[in-house]
């Protein structure tokens, strides 16, 4: 029995998503609802994108020709008892049958359909739905890079997604990175960029490093910087690593954790 779990934004697009996967229509199909997901506050907050199991319907005559066949040999058995002449005959008789039946086992094991689920893919669409509950319609390009995925976000209304100092980029990110692990079997890092933000950033933060560097050397004090996202807190550790006058480390508690420079 052909069968695949999908996702959507709702059940019925769920259902549609695995329709298209089997190559089949509705009425053809059972539908099993795993999760019939929720909508969250704009489309970002609390979100759950609904789960389905679809399988294709078997009749009796479709059934496998093995499985008749084993139908069959039971009716004839049950119809016809055989007297084997000795002990060894009805040995090697329970033998064949035994290894008929294993055989027929392992072999609809082997050509089971298997579903592997696209943790990408389903990030590539939560992040297309949530932009349009902003009312952005957008396109995603994904480029990877070992366990490194960056989505490139495209559309008109860019500006709205990266927000104020990339603050809603940034949120983003940190949804698509809990959606791409949620039921990954290999841990991703998700990276959301739009417009070439993500290396503009980097280098307004490079220079920023050193000039305050410079100033914690010359104020001979410790120099705080604003609350940073992890990964933009190691672009300044990164930056200043190799300084001979300076050292840096990270101070607080999320969201709140900030590098501080201290002269030497």
């Amino acid at each position: 029995m052909r069968q695949v779990t999908a996702t959507g934004q709702t059940v019925e697009d769920a259902v549609q998503s695995a329709l298209e996967q089997l190559d089949t229509s509705k009425d053809q199909v059972n539908v099993e609802v795993i999760d019939e997901g929720k909508k969250g506050f704009f489309g970002i907050f609390g979100t759950k994108r609904a789960i389905v199991k679809v399988s294709i319907n078997v009749s009796e005559d479709e059934k496998a020709p093995e499985q008749q066949l084993e139908q069959t040999e039971s009716s004839d058995v049950k119809e016809e008892t055989i007297q084997p002449q000795d002990q060894t005959a009805t040995s090697a008789i329970k033998g064949d049958e035994t290894l008929d039946k294993t055989d027929g086992k392992e072999e609809r094991n082997m050509v089971e359909p298997t579903q592997k689920h696209d943790s990408i893919e389903e990030t590539k669409q939560y992040l297309i739905d949530v932009a349009a509950g902003m009312g952005a319609a957008i396109d995603v390009k994904v480029h990877r890079n070992g366990k490194e995925i960056v989505f490139e976000l495209i559309g008109s209304k860019i500006a709205l997604l990266i927000g104020k100092r990339g603050q809603t980029l940034n949120a983003l990110q940190y949804l698509a990175q809990l959606v791409i692990n949620q039921r990954s079997d290999n841990y991703h890092t998700a990276i959301v960029d739009a417009e070439g933000y993500r290396e503009r950033r980097k280098n307004t933060l490079t220079n920023l490093a050193n000039r305050l560097a410079e100033k914690a050397i010359r104020t001979n004090s410790d120099v705080a910087l604003e609350a940073m996202p992890s990964y933009e807190r190691k672009i300044i550790h990164t930056a200043l690593q190799n300084h001979k006058n300076v050292k840096t480390y990270s101070d607080g508690t999320e969201p709140h954790r900030h590098v501080v420079i201290r002269p030497e």
